[in-house]
């Protein structure tokens, strides 16, 4: 059973968000849904060293039309630094280390050159918000796979800047060895389905692009054509449209063609979909190709309750109450229904068929009231001979290995470990000997 910690914790998580959750479906003439502001949660400043753990990240806001945003998470082992330099990849630094380099002006700790800052050459890979490392030798630049990765919080809360966010895919980028690239999809109620779904195929298209426009700049070379360079030191192509910038880390470290989506509760629902719409859109997509994909503890439901969703109707942290309303805030009140494409991932037509599906790994908690439709879903998925492995974890409960007070479990950990396990199986370009 969890931890008298965890029922305490749990019981003040479900009495703050059903009060947010009623309070928002109420709401007044003048604010539609009682959303006048959210409360502050924790948030972890983005930091282009590696200084900490390894890990160097940065945020980018990537629509001008909304508030659709991106962080970057760049692990030291992107660089490949000898091992001569650097015994241990992600050892701590120290505060010297931790300044940021920029174009033109290498970091400098009170006038003197850190030994970890790097010089930025004409035609450097990087450019503007440059991680800091090691000059003694160049390092020499690896391709990594790309994770995207997408937050949970019923689709009305959480944010990819979270602190819980923040140490989670730090987490992931070092044990699977990925850019991970965390979204921070627009949330309801000002924003219902088809938002965050949307959002979440926007950031895979421009994935897409980005990898296009290096490409293009590779082949155009330094100063011809149409490429430049702006004031800052981002190159940038010249089209019809305008300007369009490449994003260094990407250019230098990314690679496309081996990119998973991984989705965490809610999350869990807009990685599926957007799996779909990339096996739909297929060529139209490349370079992108979408190996395979994790939903960790999804945040599925249905007209026709499963025996779980009976059982544990009134389980830790997300009751089915609770989830519920959040669905009410989510979907157009026009098109509320349990078995609505977004929600239900059993229910026939949602197309394209499940033959065509990456390889899924389902991951489920003991005590979570939606684990049966997970386990339904992936058993669908195994049917038509998608591997689909489910890994349930016992006593444990929803957002177990994401949510703040739980991420520093042994079993948080061990959840990351083992999706590291089987992911490397679809990324690693020699295969993974050690997987499920």
């Amino acid at each position: 059973m969890p931890t008298v910690g965890v029922k305490l914790y749990s019981m003040f998580f479900k009495f703050l968000l059903k009060h947010r959750l009623q309070s928002w479906s109420h709401g007044s003439p003048e604010t539609p849904f009682g959303v006048t502001s959210r409360p502050e949660e924790p948030s972890a400043p983005a930091n282009a060293s590696f200084a900490s753990d390894g890990v160097a990240t940065k945020d980018i806001h990537i629509d001008p039309l909304t508030s659709l945003s991106i962080r970057i998470f760049l692990p030291e082992s992107s660089l490949d630094l000898p091992r001569s330099l650097s015994d241990d990849p992600f050892r701590p630094r120290r505060s010297s280390d931790a300044g940021i380099a920029s174009i033109g002006s290498p970091h400098s700790d009170h006038g003197r050159r850190s030994s970890y800052d790097s010089p930025v050459e004409p035609g450097c890979a990087y450019g503007g918000y440059l991680p800091t490392v090691d000059t003694r030798r160049r390092p020499t630049s690896r391709r990594l796979p790309v994770m995207v990765q997408f937050h949970g919080g019923a689709f009305v809360s959480g944010s990819n800047t979270s602190a819980a966010n923040d140490l989670f895919c730090r987490r992931i980028a070092r044990l699977c060895d990925v850019i991970v690239i965390a979204v921070g999809y627009r949330l309801a109620p000002e924003s219902r389905f088809p938002a965050a779904f949307e959002d979440g195929l926007r950031v895979l298209n421009w994935i897409a692009k980005q990898a296009n426009l290096a490409e293009c700049s590779k082949s155009m070379g330094s100063g011809k054509g149409g490429e430049g360079k702006r004031a800052d030191g981002h190159r940038y192509i010249v089209d019809t449209f305008g300007a369009s910038i490449v994003e260094p880390w990407l250019a230098a470290h990314g690679d496309p063609s081996r990119c998973v989506l991984l989705g965490v509760s809610c999350g869990a629902n807009i990685a599926d979909y957007v799996a779909r719409k990339a096996v739909e859109a297929g060529k139209l997509l490349d370079p992108v190709k979408v190996v395979a994909q994790v939903l960790m503890y999804p945040f599925f439901i249905g007209s026709v309750p499963t025996r779980s969703e009976i059982k544990l109707a009134n389980s830790y942290f997300y009751d089915k109450s609770m989830c519920l309303l959040a669905w009410r805030l989510f979907l157009p009140e026009v098109e509320f229904d349990l078995d609505h494409l977004a929600a239900n991932p059993l229910i026939p037509g949602r197309g394209p068929p499940l033959k065509c599906m990456p390889p899924t790994l389902t991951v489920v908690a003991e005590h979570d009231w939606m684990r049966d439709r997970a386990i339904a879903y992936s058993e669908e998925l195994r049917k038509v001979n998608v591997d689909s492995p489910v890994l349930e974890y016992k006593d444990a409960v929803h957002e177990f290995a994401t949510l703040d007070m739980l991420l520093k479990t042994p079993e948080a950990q061990a959840c990351a470990e083992d999706i590291a396990i089987w992911v490397k199986k679809y990324i690693s370009l020699r295969g993974h000997e050690f997987s499920y």
